[in-house]
């Protein structure tokens, strides 16, 4: 029998890579003649670079950038394909997950430190370059990352906007000025894990700033900057970024790579797959595993599981869910082509799941080969 195992990460507990690997030994203890593939996916947010590693030689490029309060960290992008292509990963400089809940401060948060890993994957010359936006604890509409490609930014009174600009600063911009700007002389992807346009009550603000640490009027706040900054780059520009499918991505960074980079948005997951070689790879198997945190009605805007899915769906092959928790509209995950929706640990205390989540992941991954070879 063979298995794939292709899961995202599960946040707070496991990696894609290590999740991979607990299901596979879940397997293995039950079936010892099993043929398991660990095939780590992800959505091209954080962590979907480690997949690229896991699955493909590549070489890692380490750079010194901002973070998003403006301090030098070491930050990694990924060169593949005999440096052909170039996969940088927006979370390595700006992502979430590396600030406590209490320290999150959406509002002087900037992008500027994704500029600098473009620039840095710029000067390798790839013939592409892949930016995954998702996991960023930014709202700045990508005006950061602008500043370090060299766009400049003035107010209404003509002086120019500090760097690094950040999402309190967007009701500030007038006029925008590409002169000086550096032209990104390659195609540019945009890996996107959602498809919310920049602004409304489905926008980036809305959405995604409360679990930056937005309250209610700072949301309204980031909400009017990236409406304001969306007409002044259709004036200035000639871009209309603001109902653009994933242009919410990462706080509107998605928009601004369109705008100021000439970037063009493509779904996360189905890059992650292409790259990883996915289909190649299900081709044959008797059974998919896959699984991420919670599966809810935000999975089936482009989030892994649904993308797995459609990829075995598209060979026959049984693909089974397995997660940490579900949520409102998970049922329509299984008219997406997964077969079977598996909670681990369900019935536990969700402190418990996280902290035992691989014996947990590796028991229900062997229950449910069992039964699949049944």
């Amino acid at each position: 029998m063979k298995i794939v195992c292709a899961p995202d990460s599960f946040k707070e507990s496991l990696s894609a890579v290590d999740a991979a690997k607990a299901m596979s030994e879940g397997i293995l203890a039950m079936l010892p003649d099993a043929v398991v593939d660990r095939c780590p996916v992800g959505d091209g947010g954080e962590g979907s670079l480690a997949s690229l590693f896991a699955a493909r030689p590549g070489e890692t490029v380490t750079v010194s950038v901002l973070d998003t309060t403006g301090h030098a960290i070491d930050a990694v992008f990924g060169m593949f394909d005999d440096g052909r292509l170039a996969w940088v990963e927006s979370a390595a400089a700006i992502g979430l997950a590396a600030i406590p809940a209490g320290q999150r401060d959406i509002m002087s948060a900037s992008s500027f430190g994704v500029g600098q890993l473009l620039l840095a994957a710029m000067s390798r010359m790839p013939a592409r370059i892949v930016v995954g936006v998702g996991g960023s604890a930014t709202n700045d509409g990508g005006c950061g990352m602008a500043q370090a490609l060299g766009v400049r930014f003035y107010d209404a009174d003509g002086a120019l906007i500090g760097e690094p600009m950040s999402g309190g600063t967007l009701c500030q911009v007038a006029a925008i000025d590409t002169d000086a700007r550096i032209v990104v002389p390659v195609p540019v992807e945009v890996a996107s894990d959602v498809r919310n346009p920049l602004t409304g009550p489905d926008g980036a603000a809305c959405v995604y700033g409360p679990q930056k640490g937005a309250d209610p009027d700072e949301v309204r706040m980031l909400d009017d900057g990236l409406a304001w900054l969306a007409d002044v780059v259709r004036r200035d520009l000639g871009v209309d970024i603001e109902a653009l499918p994933g242009a919410g991505a990462a706080g509107g960074l998605a928009a601004g790579l369109v705008a100021f980079a000439g970037a063009h948005i493509t779904s996360g997951v189905d890059a992650v797959l292409d790259a990883v070689g996915f289909t190649e790879r299900v081709s044959g198997a008797d059974l998919c595993l896959t699984g991420e945190g919670r599966l809810d009605e935000q999975s089936l805007s482009g989030k892994t599981c649904i993308g797995v899915a459609a990829a075995a769906a598209a060979h026959g092959i049984p693909v089974v869910a397995l997660v940490g928790s579900s949520g409102p509209g998970a049922d329509r995950a299984l008219r997406a082509g997964i077969s079977e929706i598996v909670i681990i640990g369900a019935g536990r205390p969700a402190a418990e799941s996280i902290r035992d989540a691989r014996r947990l992941l590796a028991d229900a991954a062997g229950a449910v080969s069992v039964r699949y070879t049944r």
